[in-house]
C-alpha cells in the first residue's frame, strides 16, 4: 500500500473535513430587515392592519363610540336598499362614464400639440400644467364664480352671442357636466405622461412612413396611436380609480350637501357621511369594500381586454 499523501499543511486538511456552517435567515437578512422595518412597521399598522379591521366592521354595527354587534350581511343588505346609495352609484358611474375617455381624448390631443416643435413651446407646456397645482379647494371656489349663473365669466360670454346660460351648478342637468368640465381643466399631469410616450416613439418609424409618403393621419392612426396604447392602458386605469373616488370637488362645490337634488352626492361622499357624520362605521366599511370589489373588477376587465388593443414596441 503507498502511504497517505500528507504534503498538504495540517491547517488545510482540518478546512476540508469541518464542513462550513449554513447561515440562518436572520444572520443573512438581519441588516436589510432593519433598514426596511419602519416601512414595514408603518405598512402593518397603518395598511395592514385597518384594511382587515375594516372587512370585520364591515359585518357590525361599529360606530366609533361603541363596539357595536356582529349582524352579518345586514349592512350589505340595507345598502341596496337604501335609495341614496343607488343615486350616489348612478352619480359616480355617470362621472366615470364620461371622464375618463374625454380624458383621454383631450389630453393625448393637447400631448399631441405640445409636442409639436415650436418655439416657445416650454411656456405653452407649463400653461398647460399649471392647473394641476391649483388645490382642489380653490379650484371649486374658481368655477364657483366662473360658472355662476347671474355674475360668471362663461354665461356672460355666452350672452354675448345671444345663448342665455343655464344655471349649471344649481341644474339638476348641468351639474355633473360641469363637474366634468372642471376635472377635465386639470388633467395636465396625464397630459406630461403622454408628453413622455410620445418622446419615447423611435422618429425611424415617421421617416419610413414620410417616405412612403404617409400623412400626418395615416401617421397618427399607424404610428403614433399604437405605440402610445401602453401609456393610454396606464391613464386608462388610473382615471377609472380617480373617477370612482371624486370626492374633494363636488364635496367643496356644495359642502358636502350633493345639492342640487342630490346630484352631486357621490359614492365616497356617501361613504364619508355615513362613517364621519352618522357614525355608521360598519356601513360605511360595507360601502369600501363594495367600491374595491367594483374597481377591481372594472381594473382586471381592463386588463383583460389590453391584450387585444395595447401594443408594445417590439412585439
Amino acid at each position: 500500500m503507498e502511504p497517505a499523501n500528507n504534503s498538504e499543511p495540517p491547517y488545510e486538511r482540518q478546512l476540508k473535513l469541518v464542513p462550513a456552517k449554513k447561515k440562518s435567515f436572520w444572520s443573512k437578512n438581519k441588516h436589510g430587515i432593519l433598514f426596511a422595518s419602519p416601512w414595514i412597521l408603518g405598512l402593518l399598522i397603518f395598511y395592514a392592519i385597518p384594511l382587515f379591521s375594516s372587512i370585520y366592521f364591515s359585518f357590525t354595527t361599529y360606530s366609533i363610540l361603541q363596539p357595536g354587534e356582529f349582524v352579518g350581511l345586514q349592512n350589505y343588505k340595507d345598502l341596496f336598499t337604501d335609495s341614496l346609495f343607488w343615486k350616489s352609484v348612478y352619480n359616480t358611474v355617470y362621472f366615470a362614464v364620461f371622464f375618463v375617455p374625454l380624458s383621454i381624448i383631450f389630453g393625448v390631443a393637447l400631448a399631441m400639440m405640445l409636442n409639436m416643435n415650436v418655439k416657445g413651446m416650454g411656456i405653452y407646456r407649463t400653461i398647460f400644467f399649471l392647473p394641476t397645482l391649483v388645490p382642489h379647494v380653490a379650484l371649486a371656489v374658481l368655477w364657483m364664480w366662473l360658472l355662476n349663473p347671474g355674475f360668471g365669466l362663461v354665461n356672460g360670454l355666452l350672452s354675448t352671442i345671444g345663448i342665455d346660460g343655464p344655471a349649471w351648478l344649481g341644474s339638476v342637468t348641468w351639474s355633473k357636466p360641469s363637474l366634468i368640465m372642471m376635472s377635465l381643466w386639470g388633467i395636465g399631469q396625464a397630459v406630461i405622461i403622454y408628453l413622455a410616450g410620445l418622446g419615447d416613439i423611435p422618429e425611424d418609424y415617421y421617416d419610413a412612413a414620410k417616405v412612403d409618403g404617409a400623412n400626418w393621419y395615416q401617421k397618427m392612426r399607424h404610428i403614433t396611436l399604437p405605440l402610445l396604447t401602453p401609456v393610454i392602458f396606464f391613464n386608462l386605469v388610473m382615471g377609472i380609480i380617480a373617477a370612482f373616488q371624486q370626492f374633494t370637488l363636488p364635496y367643496t362645490l356644495t359642502q358636502g350637501q350633493g345639492t342640487p337634488a342630490n346630484s352631486l352626492s357621490f359614492y365616497v361622499m356617501y361613504l364619508y357621511d355615513n362613517g364621519f357624520k352618522f357614525f355608521k362605521m360598519g356601513y360605511a366599511s360595507a360601502m369600501a369594500w363594495i367600491l374595491f370589489v367594483i374597481i377591481m373588477a372594472l381594473t382586471a376587465l381592463v386588463f383583460i381586454t389590453s391584450k387585444r388593443w395595447v401594443h408594445y414596441q417590439g412585439k
